[in-house]
């Protein structure tokens, strides 16, 4: 931690909770006010929610003055680190946001933001084969280390994910350390961090592996060897196992006194996982999506999600694909995917354990190592992903309990999510920055139809372009099925399918590809059987009402409902995208859409007076 000359103030949270201003420590006021500061110290510039900030201060049963106590706590802090400085000035370290509260600060005055600068350049120099290197910005790194994360402040700084995600940093720059030691011949240098780190995480066999290869090192093959029948006999009464082929290895070694030489290879690097979809080859357009996400992502403490939501077929995997493989080089260790089938008909929504399964795999887990409680499958995850700068799409996601475990623990990562329904939850806990995908242009559809197509299909009218491009509501699925039906169809002019098409606009015949699974109809009705029966009971409703757009009030009067349950229903409609609020109170459906909920209206409720429509889920 460093206070530089002129007032600035350094923060310190591995260790104690410190703040220095001008050469002179600062006293943090009581035990509340210091955890608050301490989660913002340690998330380090991305956002903490209000609901978060009241969760760390009150386990259970929080008073109902609980949001005014935690901002009156960071008023407080305000004014101990800003004294004299106006309410709303650009200067100060703790900014409100609508997540909820930030604190601005950078290595030079953060020791967190110091370590991870050490230990991402110590990465980069083990990869790169400069142990020595390595080994010097691993060392400088713990030195910073005066302690547990928020040490003063138990139980919360052993209990809260937060403090327990920078622990785990502390433990991947030990291993790392160590890794470079033993390539260099100096496994006792990190004998002392190592010592810490193993008792910190007694059950981590990696760490302790490590620690009896930097005791022999060192001389003392005894303790070591009575190190390891400690770690055997705690396996054994809190996990039921044995040790692993890593730390039997280390014994081995131990007692048959072999050690490494200096010039030896260097231990297998982490798995590098690299599992993105190929980017789409006709993706086209979609530069303000793109320009928007690209900003958010590049600035200061910008958001460690980006959350893409929009209708059915709007395109949001691709768009998601897209960004991820222009993002791809800014994170050197690698890519997870996972499509979460969150809206599938086909099979099963995905659960979170059996995702964490996976990604957990795709780390170098093996699968006998792996956890059976979900929590303990997430901590593992996040300690994985600790102090490393990973991409991961969570595709085709149902809502933001599905994922609130496949998140980080820890910045660094970028995480991109897809999903039909707005989550706006996600926004508030996580930060995340939110996309919504709409339809594109006329031009950026008929740019896509032509990709789409090809050049084997011969000359492209235009006016047949852009008849299917209107009869296509410019949705990009519907686009991609009538185009792959043309393809497949060289000798037809694209004029008789235009016409087709118009002949019949309230049809979805022309949209279901040789795969029904993969057509419009599939693809909507997913969305469809999410909703509840009444708000299904509405859709179905909404191509009896006249005009091109309907109001709260009318959707109200349309499905025989009081006022306030028919702005319950319209809400959960537009949450789903199957409408879309294109002035504030009017809601509009997409045409297609509309042929949809009219196939639907004749195929559940048939010629029955509204009054005596069924509401039960197709």
């Amino acid at each position: 931690m460093r206070a530089e000359a002129g007032g600035a103030i350094g923060f310190a949270v591995l260790g104690s909770v410190r703040v220095v201003r001008a050469g002179a420590e600062l006293h943090l006021g009581a035990r509340q006010q210091r955890l608050v500061l301490a989660l913002l110290l340690a998330r380090a510039g991305t956002p903490v929610s209000l609901a978060e900030l009241v969760d760390l201060l009150w386990d259970e049963d929080p008073p109902r003055s609980a949001a005014n106590v935690v901002h009156r706590h960071v008023g407080m802090l305000r004014r101990l680190l800003e004294p004299g400085l106006p309410t709303r000035s650009t200067g100060r370290h703790i900014l409100r946001e609508l997540a909820g509260y930030r604190l601005r600060a950078d290595e030079a005055s953060l020791d967190l933001l110091k370590f991870r600068s050490l230990s991402r350049r110590a990465s980069r120099s083990l990869r790169d084969g400069d142990a020595e290197s390595a080994l010097r910005h691993s060392l400088d790194g713990l030195r910073l280390w005066r302690g547990r994360c928020a040490a003063g402040l138990e139980p919360a700084s052993r209990l809260h994910p937060a403090f327990l995600a920078v622990e785990a940093e502390r433990a991947q720059a030990v291993r790392e350390a160590a890794d470079a030691a033993e390539r260099c011949g100096r496994l006792a240098a990190v004998l002392t961090p190592l010592r810490q780190a193993a008792e910190q995480h007694p059950l981590d066999e990696s760490l302790q592996s490590r620690l009896l290869l930097a005791l022999a090192a060192d001389g003392r093959q005894a303790e070591a060897v009575e190190t390891y029948r400690t770690v055997r006999r705690r396996l054994a009464d809190d996990l039921g196992v044995d040790p692993g082929e890593e730390l039997r290895e280390a014994y081995d070694r131990l007692l048959h006194q072999r050690t490494r030489p200096a010039h030896a290879d260097a231990p297998a690097p982490l798995p590098r996982p690299a599992q993105l979809p190929p980017d789409v080859p006709f993706f086209h357009g979609r530069d303000d999506l793109v320009a928007e996400a690209r900003t958010a992502v590049a600035r200061p403490g910008g958001p460690a999600v980006l959350a893409i939501d929009g209708m059915p077929g709007a395109g949001k995997t691709a768009l998601a694909v897209h960004l991820a493989h222009g993002f791809a080089a800014g994170y050197p260790d690698g890519q997870l995917y996972v499509d979460l089938r969150g809206y599938d008909g086909r099979e099963p929504v995905m659960s979170p354990a059996e995702a964490l399964r996976g990604f957990l795999g795709s780390l170098g887990v093996p699968q006998e190592g792996i956890p059976a409680e979900l929590h303990a499958q997430a901590g593992l995850y996040r300690s994985r992903l600790a102090g490393r700068r990973m991409l991961i799409v969570l595709d085709n996601c149902r809502d933001t309990e599905q994922i609130r475990h496949l998140l980080p623990g820890s910045p660094g990562c970028l995480v991109i999510v897809t999903s039909r329904t707005r989550l706006s939850t996600l926004l508030t806990t996580a930060g995340a920055h939110p996309v919504p995908v709409g339809l594109p242009s006329v031009g950026e559809a008929r740019g896509t139809f032509l990709r789409l197509l090809g050049a084997g299909h011969g000359p492209a009218d235009p006016a047949a372009i852009d008849t299917i491009v209107a009869a296509c509501g410019r949705l990009p699925l519907a686009l991609a099925v009538v185009a792959s039906r043309a393809v497949s169809l060289p000798r037809t002019p694209l004029e008789r399918i235009a016409a087709e098409l118009a002949r019949s606009p309230d049809s979805l015949d022309s949209f279901d590809g040789d795969d029904p699974a993969t057509g419009l109809r599939a693809a909507f009705s997913w969305s469809y059987r999410a909703l509840s029966a009444p708000a299904a009971r509405l859709f179905r409703l909404l191509p009896t009402h006249p005009g091109p757009d309907i109001s709260t009030a009318e959707a109200a009067d349309l499905a025989g409902v009081p006022l306030r349950t028919g702005r319950t229903l319209i809400a959960e409609l537009s949450r789903a995208h199957l409408v879309c609020e294109d002035q504030p109170g009017r809601y509009r459906t997409h045409e297609l859409l509309l042929a949809y909920a009219r196939e639907l209206s004749e195929e559940v409720d048939g010629a029955r007076p509204r009054a005596e429509l069924p509401c039960p889920r197709a």
